[in-house]
């Protein structure tokens, strides 16, 4: 990155990995569900939209979360969870430009609205865990969610940097301005992710950090 530049907030599903979207249409077809479906349980049916939200803040389990969609859905509930994220896999170029990132001494951080991590973590999951990071917030160990300011501000307290010397990256355009108030620089990443790893690569200094 250039000079000014010391810290790489990434945000999970959508960015680390490939779209949330064709995942979840691919959930329905396995699942034999409608078109929209799926959707629809997660954004538009109340007790779907609370048992998300309590999940992501760890006031509810993914448990909960598998038995709650599970019966919106009229599906098998049993580990759930793993089922809906089958289809989402590691994007292998914004993974590569994290790890070329790192390399050159960038501080990397996971920030992520949870999907529960027990019985199935789905980050452990895709190798896009502890040991891939030199931090990870994600929102249910921190009992806040995004677009909430205080979980991004964690995260600079986790990297230890402030916010001018921060990059963040994600595919939810409301959750780029509570990061752009910490005076962190954003990236809506979009369906190209070669744009968006060019553009983390040409952040990236010549000599490491």
């Amino acid at each position: 990155m250039t000079a000014s530049y010391r810290g790489l907030l990434l945000d999970f599903g959508g960015v680390l990995t490939t779209q949330m979207r064709l995942n979840g249409e691919a959930f329905e077809r396995s699942e034999g569900l409608a078109p929209g479906a799926y959707f629809s349980a997660l954004e538009s049916h109340p007790d779907g939209i609370a048992v998300y939200t309590a999940l992501e803040i760890g006031q509810a389990t993914q448990e909960d979360w598998n038995r709650v969609i599970g019966n919106i859905l009229g599906i098998d509930p049993t580990d759930l969870m793993r089922r809906a994220l089958a289809n989402l896999q590691p994007e292998p170029q914004i993974v590569a430009a994290a790890k070329r990132a790192r390399a050159a001494g960038i501080k990397v951080a996971l920030l992520s609205n949870s999907f529960g991590l027990a019985p199935y973590n789905p980050y452990a999951d895709r190798g896009l865990w502890t040991d891939f990071f030199d931090a990870v917030i994600v929102s249910e160990l921190e009992g806040v969610r995004k677009p909430s300011v205080e979980i991004y501000e964690r995260a600079l307290t986790a990297l230890d940097l402030p916010g001018a010397q921060c990059v963040y990256v994600d595919d939810v355009a409301a959750n780029l301005a509570p990061a752009q108030m910490l005076g962190i620089r954003t990236v809506h990443h979009t369906a190209d992710p070669f744009a968006t790893a060019s553009f983390l690569d040409s952040l990236v200094p010549t000599e490491p950090i």
